[in-house]
């Protein structure tokens, strides 16, 4: 929205005036000679028409800069989204107006002041001022001073509700960093080495011969790996993405109250199962508390997921998922204050990409398919994407055989899943918070253009 104060001096009502005058005290004096008269009529005459076409040229570059003044506020309210975007907002409107004034007609030069405020609502002011030269009216004004002002509003910050789905799958728990990895391959030589602290009920079945830890909970060995990792002090990525999701929670809650909007969360993990952390709450700090229940899925044994279920380790249900938070999403609004209106929806989806589930009786181990996604971004939802780079293990057989053949692949699958713009990849030992914050923070600012 644009509010103009229009200020153009009446200097020319004044000079008109003021010859007006003259010429009434000259037509009673009756012995003026006809000639000067005839004069003085001529030169009236040809000052009301130099006064008048001064006065147009003024009208028309007082037009002109107060064009170049909205255009300018305008460029800068389009990035001033809160007060972090102070800076942006005041460049980009500070170099449109410089650009825009360029081409002005004036040989004075241009002055102008760029405001932005300092809280909600976030706008822009530009003030400009300007003389040009008097062509015709030189005799009362040399040059004639022209004022304008113009403000924008920036976008108005929408309602969202994020709804986190948050890979649980056993592939989750391949350790945060590579020191990690090296520590837990280093400790399971029974094993060949493995880098994953899977969680089992029931590790003797599997006879793992996990090493002994002393003054741990681990003192007897045998323990299973994601008993092992935690006896080691080895941080797994369950571990960064149940953290990182708390984080989150304390950047919505700040970042809310900066953009003065509404959000609301849900939290929601997969693995064979969908499962429940948190429905959709406008309460930061109960989805912060519900977010310390994000745990890995624990099986039975090796290929097995309960004693009586044998489900080949098919743990990582992507149509089940996405099924179930396609249907748990309502339809989505367009963020406003409106009535009858809702809230933009974003799908926030933490994952490392590669699916293993039972397709028609048989295990399944591929890239995730997207038309899951398709759908979910034709409903007018968002899809945010956080990849946690699935690395090779040269080390791990089942590995080299059922996933290396699409590895490089994953992440350019997952891409093409997200909206644009709202995609990250964090490697191995990367800061999974920072990179939860950054995606959300993406979604935020892509909200004001995807309507």
């Amino acid at each position: 929205m644009i509010r103009h104060i229009k200020s153009l001096p009446d200097r020319f009502a004044i000079a008109l005036g003021g010859l007006r005058d003259h010429l009434a005290r000259v037509s009673r004096d009756t012995r003026a000679n006809a000639m000067i008269l005839m004069a003085i009529g001529l030169l009236a005459l040809a000052t009301a028409t130099g006064v008048g076409v001064d006065f147009a040229r003024a009208l028309n570059f007082k037009s002109a800069l107060q064009g170049a003044a909205d255009a300018a506020a305008i460029a800068g309210a389009s990035v001033y989204l809160n007060n972090g975007y102070a800076t942006q907002a005041t460049t980009a409107a500070t170099d449109y107006f410089n650009k825009e004034s360029a081409l002005l007609p004036t040989n004075n030069g241009v002055s102008k002041t760029i405001a932005v405020s300092s809280s909600a609502p976030w706008t822009v002011t530009v003030t400009a001022s300007a003389t040009i030269n008097s062509t015709f009216n030189g005799l009362f004004e040399n040059l004639i001073p022209v004022q304008v002002t113009a403000t924008a509003h920036g976008p108005t910050n929408p309602n969202i509700d994020f709804y986190l789905l948050l890979d649980s799958s056993p592939s989750m728990a391949i350790a945060a960093s590579q020191a990690g990895i090296n520590t837990m391959v280093a400790n399971t030589p029974a094993q060949s080495g493995c880098a994953f602290g899977c969680h089992q009920s029931n590790p003797a079945a599997d006879n793992l011969q996990n090493p002994a830890i002393p003054n741990t909970a681990c003192s007897a060995g045998g323990e299973d790996n994601f008993a092992l990792a935690r006896c080691l002090g080895v941080t797994l990525r369950i571990d960064n993405l149940m953290s990182a999701t708390q984080s989150l929670m304390s950047t919505a809650q700040t970042t809310m109250t900066s953009n003065s909007a509404q959000y609301r969360v849900a939290i929601y993990t997969f693995d064979v199962a969908f499962n429940t952390i948190q429905t959709l709450t406008s309460s930061m700090t109960t989805a912060a508390t519900s977010a310390g229940n994000i745990t890995q899925l624990e099986v039975y044994k090796n290929n097995w997921l309960t004693s009586t279920t044998n489900n080949s380790d098919a743990d990582t249900n992507y149509d089940n998922a996405m099924t179930n938070i396609n249907t748990t999403m309502p339809a989505p609004g367009n963020g406003t204050t409106a009535q009858g209106d809702t809230p933009q929806e974003v799908l926030m989806f933490v994952t490392d990409g590669v699916e293993d589930e039972m397709v028609n009786g048989s295990r399944q181990q591929s890239l995730m398919g997207t038309s899951y996604c398709d759908t979910i971004k034709n409903r007018g939802i968002r899809i945010a994407v956080l990849y946690t780079t699935y690395y090779p293990l040269p080390t791990n057989s089942w590995y080299n055989t059922y996933i290396s053949p699409f590895q490089a692949n994953i992440g350019t699958q997952l891409q093409s899943c997200a909206s644009p713009q709202l995609f990250f990849q964090v490697d191995t030992g990367g800061d999974i918070t920072a990179a939860m914050t950054a995606l959300f923070n993406s979604a935020i600012k892509t909200a004001y253009i995807s309507q």
